[in-house]
């Protein structure tokens, strides 16, 4: 007899684990969605992966690995367009969704949305269908007001869609405890509907290299102390905050400590086709550090693990992070990290045992941290090992995979039950709308 395995509609809108990593809506969420969706088949579910169609080159359906395919609907011109565009094309998304599981006779069980947008076009798709919608929001509205006031750019409708959401869901899932919390005091949610599940990092892909070998590899010919800053050129990442703090380094080896920002729209960055790029190069040339500076430009997962490794430290001080990856990805390589503590961050890096938390916007803070990790090999060791172990027994994908399928089982369990009592108190079977 086959065995039928479960079937999950994942909606991602904006985030496909198709687009390319670093750019300016690509980033934490794709990684989550691919590997989320790709791991958990591995517990017996079948995963389709709902997101927007950008191009012509893009074919509707992908098979992305085992058990999981990617689902390019149309929904607006063929085009890369910015997330904070897409909520008039939601109507179009979800009809085209409906059209492909209908028409071609595909039923699923549960709805996993991801962002705000994929979570109300799960609220529609669980009306039709009736069946079970878990939601991932990744960042919430509310916060993101709080702390981008009128740079926010997000449609007006997101809170009052939000609202509806965590109304609506049957379970949320918080990737920590500030988000959990969160959730409640801002919103109202039902914290017996809130479940943590934190995201991770791929423990195979970023592993410890040798610091010489890792410098040779990515072409850094010194010996001396090195920073690194992964992550999207943003202003709300913080990166002027780490420029700021290279002047300030006095004492020890740390005073030729040399800075590598890896991120970017291409491979190559450069102040004449990227803003930020030019902002924070005028920031390090009146400071008198821009020799100090290297912007690398946007690289792949395959490599990333290179420059973490080649780092004595690695600094991520956003003032705004829902949660971030870039901390397990430089704990997974057993390099410290220096990052603000706000989101994710708070849980996810141990203060003075993986790393140190310092508050965002202070370089005088940072710089002192700086000075305190680059000038004790000994201090450096420690921390890198216990970032290490925090992240194999707590953020592997593997762990959070089995978590959500857990997650997933309970949902359609508890949908089991109430359609055995309504069978009963009906006398008939109970079928869910198609």
């Amino acid at each position: 007899m086959e065995v039928v395995r479960p079937r999950i509609a994942m909606i991602s809108e904006h985030a496909s684990p198709l687009a390319l990593l670093g750019g300016e809506d690509a980033g934490g969420q794709n990684v989550y969605v691919s590997e989320v969706s790709t791991k958990v088949a591995n517990f017996g579910y079948e995963v389709d992966v709902f997101t927007r169609r950008e191009s012509t080159g893009v074919p509707e359906v992908t098979s992305w690995s085992e058990g999981v395919r990617i689902i390019s609907l149309r929904a607006g011109p063929l085009e890369y367009l910015k997330k904070d565009m897409l909520l008039p094309l939601m109507p179009e998304f979800r009809d085209n969704l409906i059209r492909f599981a209908e028409d071609g006779g595909r039923v699923y069980d549960v709805i996993h949305a991801n962002f705000w947008m994929s979570a109300w076009v799960g609220c529609e798709l669980k009306q039709r269908w009736n069946i079970p919608l878990v939601v991932t929001f990744h960042a919430l509205g509310k916060i993101k007001r709080l702390h981008q006031g009128a740079a926010d750019t997000s449609p007006s409708e997101r809170i009052a869609v939000e609202l509806r959401v965590i109304d609506e869901a049957d379970v949320l899932i918080a990737q920590c405890p500030s988000e959990k919390e969160e959730l409640i005091e801002l919103y109202g949610a039902d914290e017996n509907r809130i479940v943590i599940v934190p995201s991770a990092v791929d423990v195979e892909t970023f592993r410890p290299i040798p610091r010489r070998e890792a410098r040779k590899i990515i072409g850094v010919d010194t010996e001396g102390p090195l920073i690194v800053y992964v992550g999207r050129l943003l202003p709300r990442k913080g990166i002027d905050n780490i420029i700021r703090a290279l002047p300030l380094l006095s004492h020890g080896r740390s005073r030729y400590a040399r800075l590598l920002i890896v991120g970017g729209e291409t491979d190559e960055v450069s102040p004449e086709t990227d803003k930020e790029v030019a902002r924070l190069t005028e920031i390090a040339k009146s400071l008198g550090v821009l020799d100090r500076v290297t912007f690398v430009g946007r690289r792949t997962q395959s490599v990333l693990k290179y420059y973490y490794s080649a780092a004595d430290v690695c600094v991520s001080t956003p003032w705004y992070e829902p949660f971030g990856l870039v901390p397990l990805e430089s704990m997974a390589c057993r390099t410290p990290i220096i990052a603000s503590e706000v989101g994710g961050m708070k849980f996810t890096v141990q203060d003075n045992k993986t790393g140190f938390h310092v508050p965002p916007k202070d370089p005088e803070i940072l710089a002192s941290r700086l000075e305190v990790v680059l000038n004790s090999y000994g201090l450096r060791t420690s921390l890198g090992r216990k970032a290490r172990d925090r992240v194999e027994k707590f953020f592997t994908w593997h762990q959070v995979a089995k978590r959500m399928a857990t997650v997933y089982a309970e949902v359609l369990g508890r949908r089991a039950e109430i359609a055995t009592d309504e069978t009963t108190a009906l006398g008939r079977p109970l079928r869910h709308a198609r």
